[in-house]
């Protein structure tokens, strides 16, 4: 896969490349990078195989009106192993815990990218108090499709883990027909070394990746979890009154990179109007909702439209206030 460079995009990086704060959660230490002052808050989650850096481009921007804190999940990136299973229930009470125990007051405008929408939206059912806006990142969407591939996941991180585990070389993960062979270190992500980012933290981030069992282990569960995760938000829907919502959507759900030679085929694009479709049913969770829409980025808009994630994030927080 060829990923677009964006030169100087994520000057400063390197902050990412070493712990932040590791503060205590629920049976966990949790890594936080928090910049800036201000209040609300703006909190940031990740997607699935994604932690921390994933925000090094859109994180300081936002810095510069407001405190912004972005973490890394139990047992992915700097943060210590945490407690099984890994539920989205589990993943929002750590997330609340920690921000309390870091002395960063609460109610926080949430930012959640793909799986990380499923956490912030937890989080907003379990602690509304604290809960002055969501921000939906091209979040993901109940698919049972696509979610029921995650056996054959599963399957491939588990030899990764136990490849490390053993001291072993890693195994080389299943690819497209005519893309370069890539091994277990290079998944997380949209692919090691990913182009935005600086040679200090793709080093850092492949030698996590070679080396943390914990966080094969909490992605693992991660992925085994998703349905009832996805059970929870559908049994515990709540309405947020006029906290302010915006859902971000891009016609590019699951797409790690646009490629302008492959256009999407009729089945393609019948599987990403369903997902558009499926974000705007959170519109009905709030009096003060919109989603907003751009067809030039992939699933990853934090690094190919940062300044549409942060135009967005910028409106809900000024609202939210």
């Amino acid at each position: 896969m060829v990923l677009p460079a964006v030169a100087g995009a994520a000057a400063g990086d390197e902050l990412y490349a070493r712990p932040g704060k590791l503060v205590k959660a629920d049976g966990a230490r949790l890594n936080l990078y928090c910049l800036g002052t201000g209040t609300p808050a703006v909190v940031f989650d990740s997607g699935w195989e994604d932690w921390a850096p994933v925000w090094a481009i859109v994180q300081p921007a936002v810095a510069k009106w407001t405190e912004a804190c972005s973490y890394d999940r139990a047992g992915a990136g700097f943060s210590d192993a945490g407690p099984m299973p890994r539920t989205s229930m589990r993943i929002a009470d750590e997330l609340d815990g920690a921000l309390h125990h870091a002395g960063i007051k609460g109610p926080y405008v949430l930012v959640g990218h793909a799986f990380g929408g499923d956490n912030v939206r937890t989080f907003a059912i379990r602690h509304l108090a604290d809960t002055a806006a969501l921000v939906l990142v091209e979040a993901d969407v109940p698919d049972p499709d696509v979610h029921g591939g995650g056996e054959r996941i599963v399957a491939q991180l588990r030899a990764c883990r136990d490849a490390i585990a053993a001291g072993k070389r890693l195994p080389p993960l299943a690819g497209s027909t005519g893309q370069p062979t890539r091994n277990c270190s290079q998944q997380f992500f949209r692919g090691l070394p990913e182009a935005v980012w600086s040679a200090q933290l793709n080093d850092k981030l492949l030698e996590l990746a070679r080396t943390k069992l914990a966080m094969y282990d909490a992605y693992i569960s991660e992925m085994e979890q998703t349905p009832v995760d996805e059970a929870y938000l559908q049994q515990h829907r709540r309405s947020l009154g006029a906290r302010p919502i915006r859902v971000l959507t891009t016609g590019n759900h699951g797409v790690h990179a646009l490629d302008p030679n492959h256009p999407k085929d009729a089945k393609q694009q019948a599987y990403q109007d369903h997902v558009a479709r499926a974000q705007a049913e959170w519109l009905k969770d709030s009096s003060n909702a919109k989603q907003l829409f751009t067809e030039n980025s992939s699933e990853y808009i934090p690094f190919e439209q940062p300044a549409f994630v942060v135009d967005a994030i910028h409106e809900a927080w000024e609202q939210s206030k």
